[in-house]
């Protein structure tokens, strides 16, 4: 949940080659599989297409990387020690502009440690996360589920729970439990993605009373469309947001996750490709930052719920990261074409972080820090390149990102993660990390 950019406070709310035949992969692939990198374990390098050499790409990554978990606590760095318990070092990563940590940022700093291979940060900060973040009373309403603000004392800003973070935690937990297999505790990484993916799934309904009302939370993945929700209170309309879906991981459940939901998951993939094409702007492809399950805008009291606001920044690089590595889906390259021609008409590198569906520069957030060119919308702009067909115009955006400084200050949280992410997949090192062979 990027609620450090809309300003939303709710209450509710490099690696190895992959391989295809891993012992303890339980489902093959189809044979639309064929072409995309789980298959050939073959991961464009955009940077690589645009003439940058290997050594050049390796320090550009590792600068953004150090800068942002090691760099200076006061203008650089986003990932802090905060000393250790009976498990081991802690790690939070906190929104520098709103002094809080949040799932969001935890669960990709937990992405980009598994893919970088980081074990020592990706501990620490999974320690804090089960420390403080985890709900684990059962008669709480997200039980099961990780408190998605809180202080960096560790104190709950909210109980609610934001599916984007229980996504990437899940995700992150089963690369690192093929990468680094026999951990014990909390670091038996896949006994832990498992309970967190059946969770969200199949958690029941858990109520509390209110003052004026009951407070419901259920699971975070509606049943019918299988699609995930914005959050998993309980309510009479609800609706999803389009930067949620992530159906390159849900290929990757529905071969490693619980048996009983592999086919769940599946279908959800499924259902994700056809929903990015119904929510985005025909002639933009512009996402509204939340929607309902029709892909039609869902307006609320939110700012920008109707718009492309800063949560849709990512949708693009989901469905084009699911291209890369699945080749499922044709039209997402369609919608790659059609945002990368959108944001080249306003300037390539002169945009700004919100517009309406249509295409009308909106502005920023009253009240938010901002940049006027966001290094986040960049970095996912670029990602868009993978599934691209129009290669000329993906490498201007690949080098708009290349020329892009590491984000230092306020706005190093959102777009510091977002930066250093798209990084890595225009680099070809944010990969599939399978079952390790015998």
């Amino acid at each position: 949940m990027s609620s450090s950019r809309t300003g939303i406070v709710s209450a509710s709310c490099c690696g190895v080659v992959f391989l295809l035949l891993a012992c303890g992969a339980s489902a093959q692939g189809t044979s639309s599989d064929v072409a995309g990198a789980f298959a050939t374990g073959k991961y464009r390098n955009l940077f690589s297409e645009d003439g940058h050499s290997k050594r050049e790409i390796n320090a550009k990554v590792n600068a953004a990387y150090e800068q942002l978990f090691h760099g200076d606590g006061k203008t650089q760095a986003i990932a802090f020690d905060a000393g250790s318990n009976q498990n081991g070092p802690l790690i939070y990563v906190t929104d520098w502009a709103n002094h809080d940590a949040r799932t969001e940022g935890m669960s990709y700093g937990m992405m980009i440690a598994v893919q970088l291979d980081k074990k020592a940060e990706f501990d620490g900060i999974w320690n804090w996360a089960k420390t403080y973040m985890y709900i684990s009373d059962p008669k709480a309403p997200s039980y099961q589920y990780f408190a998605w603000s809180c202080k960096t004392d560790g104190t709950h800003n909210a109980e609610g729970a934001a599916p984007d973070g229980e996504s990437y935690f899940a995700m992150a937990l089963l690369f690192a439990a093929n990468r680094w297999p026999g951990g014990k505790g909390i670091y038996d990484y896949h006994a832990e993605a498992e309970k967190l993916l059946t969770a969200m799934v199949h958690r029941e309904v858990i109520t509390a009373p209110g003052k004026f009302n009951p407070h419901s939370v259920g699971p975070m993945m509606n049943a019918d469309p299988p699609m995930i929700l914005f959050v998993p209170e309980v309510s009479p309309k609800p609706f999803t947001d389009p930067s949620y879906h992530l159906p390159a991981f849900y290929e990757l459940w529905a071969r490693w996750g619980p048996e009983a939901d592999r086919a769940f998951w599946a279908k959800a993939a499924e259902t994700s490709r056809a929903f990015f094409v119904k929510t985005t702007n025909p002639q933009t492809g512009l996402a509204p930052s939340y929607a309902d399950f029709d892909g039609s805008p869902h307006i609320n009291r939110f700012p920008q719920s109707g718009e492309f606001g800063y949560d849709a920044w990512r949708t693009a690089s989901n469905w084009s990261v699911d291209w890369s590595w699945w080749h499922k889906a044709p039209e997402e390259q369609a919608l790659s074409d059609r945002i990368q021609a959108f944001f080249e008409s306003q300037g390539i590198d002169k945009y700004g972080p919100v517009y309406s569906l249509d295409g009308k520069d909106m502005g920023a957030t009253p009240g938010l820090t901002h940049e006027d060119h966001p290094a986040g919308l960049a970095g996912t702009n670029a990602v868009a390149g993978l599934a691209a067909t129009d290669k000329v115009r993906a490498r201007k955006f690949t080098e708009s990102l290349w020329n892009t400084p590491i984000p230092a200050g306020e706005n190093r949280y959102y777009d510091g993660l977002l930066y250093l992410m798209s990084l890595m997949h225009a680099s070809g090192e944010f990969r599939v990390w399978g079952p390790k062979s015998n």
